[in-house]
């Protein structure tokens, strides 16, 4: 597979400050270009030539605070390159596919980092996949090598080959080798997305997206070499990848990753032991905190910041983190093809209602939503539309594993258009207004579930809330809110005149359901289609 024509062309025409004038298009400068032969293993272990002692990763085993590993940038270097070179003698050829599945284990990134520098390609298979599941992965992308940690593996496709725990052990042994000299373009690794409905969908990556993501140090973490980062995800995540290890081990910083039992309680003592900097997470993980009596001020005293990602931030969430811990929230809009860019930082805050600003060196524009195809173009600022990202943006994927049709339904021209909907404020700042398919048909009016949910999010008595349309018969459907009640539920009359005084008329829910919970992927965003589909089957039964 070939990148696409504006993948390759990774540099974007000059651009400073806001370049948009009165249209919704935002550009500025960040980064300089990545490197023409650039290889992400090689980006990560950089600190091993300057601070080869310092610790780039420490395993958190227990609540109590004990340490599982400490990996030294150092140990980092010649483990990686040790495996890589052990692939090599194995018979892995520039460009062939390893699949990786392990359990929340730091195998999961020595493995990934050593395809990667023996010019390899790396495919992440979730450990929660059922193993046919994660065999109908396995021969779509018809690897050379399969790793597999422990009780995870799963049935081949000809030709490949497994690597079982035992055999890695073993190449780990292996002279380090040199990082094989690749492209920025070359590809890197290719991940199956989570998904909320239909069969996952491969998104494969160039080199150049790790370089690409040195535009969130500044528009996102306000990252530098002193931090310790938390990550509340576990290994095998591609947040937990990226955000936990790949940009911290690049700027030379601590990576801190818990790897014990299950436990949604931890973090404030895993923080009152470890003293994160940043600290890393899905909203769920914030809201789960701020229910228990724990001191969160005290545990996070040297904390500069939470981030968050994954789905949107509730702003009661927000503010109640704040109130607890005096420290701020910096919020993140991303998806597999591109990662997270927009976001809220230290240096420019989110406003109020907004996710944030297109991170420095990103080019952003809200397309006009109701044009045919090949004819949207940037609409007024204060209008809705289809939020695009150029596609000579560097950490844009190469393209849909072998999906043509997919990579043309998200083209328009320069851009690239994911489906989601957005508005641009006069300075530049995006609100999200979410899918363009999860958009409900309200009375004739589009209106956006994320809004509705927004609004309803601080009334008494909920947990948790999610909106969504509920077909009723084919002419009809209603605006249904799941919610999960809470100690202090009273009733859906509490709710219903809550929105009343909030929302229009036509926005407001027409059903209210009690759920125990909402069901979300493995990586915590909502599924809202699943939410539907369940209530229909229990309606029609």
């Amino acid at each position: 597979m070939t990148p696409s024509d504006g993948a390759s062309k990774h540099d974007f025409p000059a651009a400073s400050g806001d370049a948009g004038g009165g249209l919704s298009v935002f550009a500025s400068n960040g980064p300089p270009p990545c490197p023409p032969r650039f290889n992400i293993a090689a980006h990560v272990l950089s600190a091993a030539a300057t601070t080869p002692q310092k610790i780039a990763l420490q395993v958190l085993a227990d609540t109590h605070g004990a340490v599982a590993e400490t990996w030294r940038f150092a140990d980092l270097d010649r483990r990686i390159r040790g495996l890589a070179a052990g692939l090599g003698r194995a018979g892995l050829k520039p460009g062939d596919r390893v699949a990786l599945r392990f359990a929340n284990s730091a195998d999961f990134p020595l493995v990934f980092f050593a395809t990667i520098a023996a010019g390899g390609v790396a495919v992440p298979v979730a450990a929660q996949l059922t193993p046919g599941e994660a065999a109908a992965i396995l021969h779509r992308v018809a690897p050379r090598f399969a790793a597999f940690g422990p009780g995870l593996d799963a049935p081949l496709p000809p030709g490949t080959a497994a690597l079982d725990p035992t055999t890695l052990v073993e190449m780990a042994t292996e002279a380090p080798g040199s990082i094989a000299d690749t492209a920025a373009d070359d590809p890197a690794f290719l991940i199956f997305t989570s998904g909320t409905s239909g069969s996952p969908r491969g998104v494969l990556h160039a080199q150049r997206s790790a370089w690409a993501r040195r535009m969130m140090w500044q528009g996102w973490y306000g990252l530098s070499e002193a931090d310790r980062v938390l990550h509340a995800g576990a290994f095998n995540w591609t947040y937990t990848l990226g955000a936990g290890l790949t940009d911290p081990w690049a700027a030379g910083a601590t990576a801190l990753v818990y790897a014990g039992p299950p436990d949604p309680l931890i973090w404030p003592r895993l923080a009152a032991h470890h003293h994160p900097t940043i600290f890393a997470a899905v909203p769920g993980v914030y809201r789960q905190m701020l229910r228990a009596e724990d001191d969160l001020a005290a545990a996070f005293a040297p904390l500069r910041h939470g981030l968050t990602a994954g789905e949107k931030l509730p702003p009661s969430v927000a503010d109640a983190w704040s109130a607890r811990t005096a420290k701020p929230i910096h919020e993140a809009l991303g998806m597999t093809e591109l990662s997270t860019f927009i976001s809220g930082a230290p240096d420019r805050p989110a406003p109020p209602g907004a996710i944030g600003y297109p991170q420095p060196g990103r080019r952003v524009a809200i397309l006009a939503e109701e044009a045919a195809p090949g004819q949207r173009h940037p609409v007024p600022r204060g209008t809705p539309g289809l939020l695009a990202a150029h596609r000579a943006d560097p950490g844009l994927m190469i393209g849909y594993w072998q999906d043509p049709a997919a990579d043309a339904a998200t083209r328009e021209g320069d851009w690239f258009v994911p489906g989601d909907r957005a508005v641009m404020a006069a300075d530049g700042a995006i609100t999200h207004l979410g899918r363009a398919d999860d958009v409900m048909n309200a009375l004739g009016y589009r209106v956006a579930p994320q809004e509705v949910e927004q609004a309803l999010a601080g009334a008494p008595g909920i947990a948790e809330i999610a909106v969504a349309e509920l077909p009723m018969r084919t002419d009809l459907s209603l605006i249904a809110a799941f919610v999960v009640p809470a100690a202090d539920w009273e009733g859906t009359a509490v709710l219903e005149a809550w929105a009343a005084d909030r929302l229009a008329p036509y926005k407001c829910p027409r059903l209210w359901i009690e759920v125990d919970a909402l069901p979300r992927t493995a990586n915590g965003k909502l599924r809202r289609r699943a939410l539907v589909a369940e209530h229909r089957r229990d309606t029609t039964a």
